[in-house]
């Protein structure tokens, strides 16, 4: 287990780590504990009731945040011709065809947070994928990274739409914000995400599937939330 540091414990000592707590009253924990000398992110991390060895019962896709994530988000997109002048004047920092492929390929910085390809980029794309895939940057249709509108994507990512996906034990982590963020911008932005992960819940997983849900800071303690009321995180979408 992971050695804690003195302030670690002493924000941990403040709090029952076994209890649950209502998710506004746990955002205002988590954002009284982030003093670090940075803006601490955010985070949620949920438990659920699927088997990630099933393929049927997978659980990914994007989901646009209201308030964003008050990150700067670095963009690439893999097209040729009308689509790379497209990308290039919505915004994305790195735009290229088969030279970006081959500049990645040989050992290339991989400086971008997002990579977004045409769907006829893909044959040629995919020979990265084991260079893309385990960083999570591999563009994929359920993420909505393969498209032909890409000025689109471009600023739907960098206003606030992220991707989620479960990890091989079935949980789920996404950031929902800056610890700068006022309380409201990031219960909602929470709202979003947990009424996000509910509505696809794969067809294929019984019992429990929302199991526990818990909020941190980049430096701070894992606060649960209580989801016996679970429909109280909803907001109209």
């Amino acid at each position: 287990m992971a050695r804690r540091g003195k302030r670690y414990n002493q924000m941990a000592a403040t709090f029952d780590k076994y209890q649950t707590y209502p998710a506004p009253e746990a955002v205002q924990m988590v954002k009284a504990m982030a003093s670090a000398r940075f803006d601490e992110t955010v985070e949620a991390v949920m438990k659920l009731g699927i088997d990630p060895r099933r393929a049927d019962q997978l659980v990914r896709g994007t989901v646009s945040l209201p308030h964003g994530t008050g990150k700067r988000v670095r963009v690439a997109v893999f097209a040729v011709g009308d689509k790379q002048i497209e990308a290039e004047e919505a915004g994305a920092e790195i735009v290229g065809g088969q030279d970006l492929i081959d500049s990645l390929s040989s050992g290339g910085e991989i400086a971008f947070d997002v990579a977004i390809a045409t769907p006829d980029m893909m044959p040629r794309v995919g020979r990265l994928g084991r260079l893309l895939g385990p960083r999570g940057l591999m563009p994929n249709p359920k993420a909505g990274t393969i498209t032909r509108h890409v000025a689109t994507a471009i600023r739907e990512f960098k206003a606030g739409r992220i991707e989620y996906r479960n990890d091989r034990y079935g949980n789920i982590a996404a950031p929902i914000g800056k610890a700068s963020f006022d309380e409201g911008s990031l219960f909602e932005n929470l709202s979003v995400l947990v009424s996000e992960i509910v509505r696809v819940k794969p067809p294929a997983s019984k019992g429990t599937y929302l199991r526990n849900l818990a909020i941190s800071s980049t430096m701070g303690p894992g606060i649960r939330v209580d989801l016996s009321r679970v429909d109280r995180l909803f907001i109209t979408r």
